[in-house]
């Protein structure tokens, strides 16, 4: 990492946390600890307003704008395949969205990266539609915390109608899959997106329950596969 990058970094994780050790730092950053006191120093002298001392922790005490550094031709290819990830398996809202978040990175590109394209690609030419018709909803209900229903068909090909409080989205194994509180069930359930035949919002908001969200769930894979 080039040590402007590396520096911004720094910057950047101070802004959103409170008091940071210089190990928690180093290990963010990977590099050694006393790297870290050298960057701090040299921020400070540079007007960076960092509190704190090796051995406690550092914080800034006031908000800090750092202009964002240009993307090198590694970081710009990362966006590229990821917008192109979005575009083909996001479902039209995000894919929309990719689309002109990607103008919006090519118009700030210096003359040297206007022409760079990556070579890793996601063609939507043998992506069944009907397997995305649900993402967008599925992933405002999650942002939303609002209950769902919906008929699912299992591997089985049994279907049951089943309320769920839908707790995130991810992609596993080529297949979006919804981790959700099941209620039929009492707990937590993973359903493969186009297995689910029909889906309606039940336009009520679940709170906040401590052993049924996404946390929850990590803590009990990791506790088991760990």
């Amino acid at each position: 990492m080039r040590r402007a990058d590396r520096l911004f970094q720094l910057v950047q994780i101070l802004r959103h946390r409170r008091l940071t050790t210089a190990k928690e730092l180093a290990e963010r950053l990977e590099v050694s600890t006393r790297t870290v006191y050298r960057d701090v120093q040299d921020l400070c002298l540079n007007g960076i307003p960092i509190e704190g001392e090796a051995g406690v922790g550092y914080l800034l005490r006031q908000e800090v704008n750092v202009p964002p550094l240009m993307f090198n031709e590694a970081e710009l290819e990362a966006i590229q395949v990821g917008m192109r990830m979005v575009q083909a398996w996001g479902g039209k809202e995000l894919a929309s969205a990719a689309k002109q978040a990607m103008i919006k990175v090519e118009a700030v590109l210096p003359a040297r990266l206007q022409e760079y394209q990556s070579l890793m690609f996601a063609p939507d030419f043998y992506i069944d539609t009907d397997e995305l018709q649900f993402l967008d909803q599925l992933r405002k209900a999650s942002r939303l915390r609002e209950y769902l229903l919906m008929d699912y068909r299992d591997a089985k090909e049994d279907i049951s109608q089943r309320e769920v409080r839908p707790l995130a989205i991810y992609f596993w194994k080529g297949t979006w899959t919804l981790l959700a509180w099941c209620e039929l069930r009492n707990d937590f359930r993973n359903f493969r997106v186009d297995r689910i035949i029909n889906l309606a919002g039940l336009a009520q908001h679940f709170a906040v329950s401590p052993g049924q969200e996404m946390q929850d769930y990590i803590t009990l894979m990791e506790a088991k596969h760990g």
